[in-house]
C-alpha cells in the first residue's frame, strides 16, 4: 500500500504522454519490417485501449465482444480482476481482420512476443520517428487516459476502464489538463432549458 502523502504527490505530479499526431508517428515507422503490421496493431490498440502491455499481450479474439452494441475487450486485468474495456469500432475491426488473415483461433494470442520484445519494438519505432522522450508501452496507457479524460472530462469512467482500484491513481491525469481543456470540456455541458 503507498502512503497517503506519496500518493498524493504522485496525483499531483505532470504525467507524460504522446499527442494523438506522435502516437500515428510512432505506429507508421512501427508499420516497417517483417512483423511491422503486428507492430503497429500493438502500438494503436495501446493506444485506443488503454491496457497494461501484460493485458495488451495476453489478449486474443475472444476477449473481443459487444456491450450495448459496442466494442469491447472483456479481460482479466491486474490483480486478476475481470474488466470491460471500450475501444472503437475500427480497432475492434482491425483487430478481427488480423486474427483472420493470421488465422488465429479464438484462444490464439494476438502478440505471442514477450514484454521485452514490446517495449524494443515501441523504441525502435519511437527513435526512427525521431521523437524526442523516452516512449515505452506504459507510455501509451498514459496517452490514452490523458485523450479520454480530454474528449470526456469523467475521471471516473476513466478510473473504470483503466481499472485503477484507487481514484487517487487516475486523479494523477487531472493535472495534465490545461485551462484550454477545461473549458472545452464544460463548454460540452448541456442544460435544459
Amino acid at each position: 500500500m503507498i502512503p497517503r502523502n506519496h500518493a498524493i504527490a504522485k496525483a499531483q505530479a505532470i504525467v507524460q504522454y504522446l499527442t494523438p499526431a506522435e502516437v500515428t508517428m510512432l505506429s507508421n515507422e512501427a508499420l516497417t519490417g517483417r512483423k511491422g503490421k503486428r507492430n503497429a496493431l500493438l502500438i494503436t490498440l495501446l493506444f485506443e485501449s488503454g491496457l497494461r502491455i501484460s493485458e495488451a499481450l495476453s489478449l486474443t479474439p475472444s476477449h473481443i465482444q459487444t456491450f450495448e452494441n459496442a466494442p469491447i475487450l472483456n479481460i482479466v486485468g491486474k490483480g486478476k480482476k475481470r474488466r470491460m474495456v471500450s475501444i472503437p469500432e475500427r480497432l475492434a475491426d482491425r483487430l478481427r481482420a488480423y486474427a483472420y488473415e493470421r488465422k488465429l483461433e479464438p484462444k490464439d494470442r494476438f502478440f505471442p512476443i514477450n514484454r521485452s520484445r514490446a517495449w524494443q519494438v515501441i523504441h525502435r519505432a519511437a527513435e526512427r520517428a525521431g521523437l524526442n522522450k523516452k516512449v515505452y508501452p506504459h507510455l501509451l496507457r498514459h496517452s490514452d487516459a490523458i485523450e479520454r479524460l480530454r474528449q470526456s472530462g469523467n475521471p471516473k469512467a476513466l478510473q473504470l476502464h483503466l481499472g485503477h482500484s484507487s481514484m487517487v491513481m487516475t486523479m494523477r491525469y487531472l493535472s495534465t489538463l490545461s485551462v484550454e481543456d477545461s473549458v472545452r470540456i464544460n463548454s460540452a455541458v448541456k442544460f435544459d432549458d
